[in-house]
């Protein structure tokens, strides 16, 4: 990740504790406003500072550059260039099969106020260009840095899109939920619930089609029964 001409250590600082949230360590920095090292960037990189040790201060792009074999612009702004445009996901697709390769690339982030220059971006093989609403696009470099650092550990970590998170409990096997239906249905049974007649084994169907519906866990199942069996208490007690 290659910070251009950045203008606060605040948002050097914000770039690297992104780097560091994804796993990303190499940063190099050009010709920042401000002078390195800077302390605001050390305090708001907070747990990544030691990413900050290691980052690389170089004069001019160019200098950044000259050891990378392939190099992203981002920028938000059609530069009248002749280039690949990616997406964040598409860019870091490509960067992946780049460096099972053996080569080296960079990724440029403009300035602040005004974005990477146009000499910047002519040095660049391929241009990074997030889907922002196209009346605000200007997004904090801290934030670009993160999207593209996001969509790079997308790549390279087998993330499940969703997971159940247990606490204590497992989920119910089929004969807990066929019990827990029997429950159900012999005390709607006495409570005079199935009714009309014939209409009481459609009914019983589509309570059994609900269970089956419902990714209930053991500890759900045993508080279902608990409640059906206070309720006959509390009838029985005559309260």
């Amino acid at each position: 990740m290659i910070l251009v001409r950045p203008q606060m250590g605040e948002n050097i600082g914000a770039a690297a504790r992104a780097m560091w949230n994804f796993g990303l360590d190499r940063m190099r920095v050009v010709a920042p406003r401000d002078g390195w090292p800077n302390e605001r960037a050390v305090a708001m990189a907070s747990g990544a500072g030691r990413l900050l040790d290691q980052t690389g201060l170089f004069d001019s792009t160019a200098d950044a550059i000259a050891d990378c074999n392939y190099v992203f612009a981002t920028t938000a702004r059609h530069r009248g260039l002749t280039k690949p445009v990616m997406t964040p996901e598409r860019a870091m697709q490509y960067t992946r099969g780049l460096l099972d390769q053996g080569q080296k690339v960079g990724i440029l982030f403009g300035p602040e106020r005004a974005g990477l220059e146009n000499d910047d971006v002519a040095r660049a093989n391929a241009i990074i260009s997030v889907p922002v609403n196209p009346s605000f696009s200007s997004l904090n470099l801290g934030q670009s840095v993160l999207l593209t650092a996001y969509e790079w550990r997308r790549q390279v970590e087998q993330v499940v899109p969703e997971v159940m998170e247990m606490v204590k409990t497992e989920f119910a096997e089929g004969q807990e939920i066929e019990k827990l239906g029997d429950h159900f249905e012999e005390r709607l049974e006495a409570a005079g619930f199935f009714f009309p007649e014939a209409k009481a084994d459609r009914m019983k169907l589509a309570l059994r089609n609900m269970w089956a519906r419902l990714p209930l866990t053991r500890a759900d199942v045993q508080t279902l029964h608990g409640m059906l069996r206070q309720l006959v208490r509390w009838k029985e007690r005559g309260e």
